[in-house]
C-alpha cells in the first residue's frame, strides 16, 4: 500500500498550513514577539542584524545632523570653541561616538559637552530606545536559544505498534525511552485516534479526533521514564478498535498521534514530543523484544534492540468477535 498523507509526521511535525487568513493575518503583528520567536533561525538572525544596523546608522546620522547644523563639522575644537560633541569632525566620527555611547565603552576622546541641549535629549532618547531593542531583540534570541525542542529529540519512539494479548487481553502497544540521563519531570502521555466518520445526520467528519485510554483511571499514563517503557492500551467494549480485527485491519484506514509531554530537569521547561503510527505500521500478533539487562551493578538498556519485534500467538479475532 502506497504511503498516504499523514496528519502528524514520525518526528512530530503537524501537516497543517493555515491560507486564505484575511484581514486574520494582522493577529500575527499584534503578537509580533511572539512571530518572532515562532520563526525559523535564518530569519531570526537576519531581523536581528538588520535592525541592529539600522537603528545604529539612524542614530549617528541624527548625531552627524547636530553636529553639521550646529557648524561643528568645520570648526576647530578647542579651548576657543565649545562643539556638541567633542572630536566629531565627519560620519564615521559620529558613528564612532554612538557606538561608543550605546556600548558603555568609553574611551573617553569623544563626548557630550554641556552647551549642547538638543545633544542631551538625543543621549537621553538613545539610551531609552536602545534599551527597549535590547530587551526585545536579546529576550527573544534567549527564549529561542532556552525552547526544549532539540530535548524532544532525545525522547524515542518505536517505528511500529503492536496488537498481541497482555494478561489475556488484547492490547495496542508502542515503546517509548529517554536517550538522555536527565530524567524528564511529570511525563504523561496521551494518545489519539484520528479517522474520519460520517455522524447519523449525515456529516461528514474527515479528521475526527478520539481519546485512546492509556491508563487514565489507573495512573499509568503518568510516566517514571528513566528506561523505555511499553505504553498500553487495552481493547475492550469501550475501545475504538472493538470490532477491529486482523482482517479488518487490512482495510482499515486511521491514524493513532501519540503525545509525551513533561518537564525538562535541566532547566525546568516543557518539553512535547510527538508521532504517530497509521494502520500500515500497526502489527498484528507482536509483541517487542526486552532491552533491559541486568550487568554488574546497574542496568543496561541495549537500544539497538528498541524497535524489534517478534511474533506471537495471538487470535485474528477483534474483542467483539
Amino acid at each position: 500500500r502506497r504511503e498516504r498523507q499523514r496528519f502528524v509526521d514520525k518526528n512530530g511535525r503537524c501537516n497543517v498550513q493555515h491560507g486564505n487568513l484575511g484581514g486574520e493575518s494582522s493577529r500575527y503583528l499584534s503578537d509580533f514577539f511572539t512571530t518572532l520567536v515562532d520563526l525559523k533561525w535564518r530569519w531570526n538572525l537576519l531581523i536581528f542584524l538588520l535592525t541592529y544596523t539600522v537603528a545604529w546608522l539612524v542614530m549617528a546620522s541624527m548625531w552627524w545632523g547636530i553636529a553639521y547644523l550646529r557648524g561643528d563639522l568645520h570648526q576647530a575644537h578647542g579651548d576657543t570653541y565649545s562643539p556638541c560633541v567633542a572630536n566629531v569632525y565627519n560620519f564615521p566620527s559620529a558613528f564612532l561616538f554612538f557606538v561608543e555611547t550605546e556600548a558603555t565603552i568609553g574611551y573617553g576622546h569623544r563626548y557630550i559637552t554641556e552647551r549642547c541641549p538638543e545633544g542631551i535629549v538625543l543621549f537621553l532618547f538613545q539610551s531609552l530606545l536602545g534599551s527597549v531593542v535590547d530587551a526585545f531583540l536579546i529576550g527573544c534570541m534567549f527564549i529561542k536559544m532556552s525552547q526544549p525542542k532539540k530535548r524532544a529529540e532525545t525522547l524515542m519512539f518505536s517505528r511500529a505498534a503492536v496488537i498481541s494479548q497482555r494478561d489475556a487481553k488484547l492490547c495496542l502497544m508502542f515503546r517509548v525511552g529517554n536517550l538522555r540521563n536527565s530524567h524528564m519531570v511529570s511525563a504523561q502521555i496521551r494518545c489519539k485516534l484520528i479517522k474520519s466518520r460520517q455522524t447519523p445526520e449525515g456529516e461528514f467528519l474527515p479528521l475526527d479526533q478520539c481519546e485512546l485510554d492509556v491508563g487514565f483511571g489507573t495512573g499509568a499514563d503518568q510516566l517514571f521514564l528513566v528506561s523505555p517503557l511499553t505504553i498500553c492500551h487495552e481493547i475492550n467494549s469501550e475501545s475504538p478498535f472493538f470490532c477491529l480485527s486482523q482482517r479488518s485491519l487490512r482495510s482499515e484506514q486511521f491514524e493513532i498521534v501519540v503525545i509525551l509531554e513533561g518537564i525538562v530537569e535541566t532547566t525546568g521547561m516543557t518539553c512535547q514530543a510527538r508521532t504517530s503510527y497509521t494502520e500500515d505500521e500497526v502489527l498484528w500478533g507482536h509483541r517487542f523484544l526486552p532491552v533491559m539487562s541486568l550487568e554488574d551493578g546497574f542496568f543496561r538498556v541495549d537500544y539497538s534492540q528498541f524497535h524489534a519485534t517478534f511474533e506471537v500467538p495471538t487470535p485474528p479475532y477483534s474483542v467483539k468477535e
